[in-house]
């Protein structure tokens, strides 16, 4: 397992769209282990693969109390969506910045395990925005997209002053 760079907010390599998985192999397994190891090392409870740069339709969550319990999506798509909930919700690659999002306060999906096993899956609250969250970035929009424009213009200059300050 490996440590991979995330991509911060506002690389354009975030806008892509991810590609589905033909088959879940060794390769994709190890793609899923990177990602919960960078995952838990950001930390954070959820991670896509357009994130790590590696277009594929690729998620993990895990949003236990001891991140103990790692949930591996691959190909995830939501079938149906109930309720609103507004949450105040961050991201990985957009580091330091929290806003209110409103999503669907529950979800039923369809995904590949890490064993390539298709299930379905009901998730509410804190897994239902997750999940959403996750699945957004493997159609190139960040968290971000869901707020007025005023507000994206001011993430988007604090962004490129913390890169300037990086540099």
């Amino acid at each position: 397992m490996a440590i991979r760079d995330i991509l911060y907010y506002p690389d354009p390599r975030l806008r892509n769209r991810a590609q589905p998985v033909d088959s879940v192999d060794d390769e994709v397994r190890r793609l899923l282990d990177d990602m919960l190891e960078t995952m838990y090392a950001a930390p954070g409870i959820g991670l896509a693969a357009i994130q790590v740069n590696v277009p594929k339709r690729a998620v993990t969550i895990d949003i236990s109390e001891h991140s103990d319990q790692p949930l591996c999506l691959v190909n995830p798509e939501i079938l149906e969506v109930t309720g609103s909930v507004e949450t105040e919700e961050g991201c990985l690659s957009v580091p330091g910045i929290y806003e209110s999002v409103e999503r669907a306060d529950w979800i039923r999906a369809r995904a590949l395990d890490r064993d390539g096993q298709a299930f379905e899956f009901e998730a509410e609250g804190l897994l239902a925005v997750c999940v959403q969250h996750e699945i957004d970035h493997l159609d190139g929009k960040l968290f971000v997209d869901h707020l007025s424009q005023l507000k994206r213009q001011r993430i988007r200059k604090k962004a490129h002053k913390q890169q300037r300050q990086e540099m």
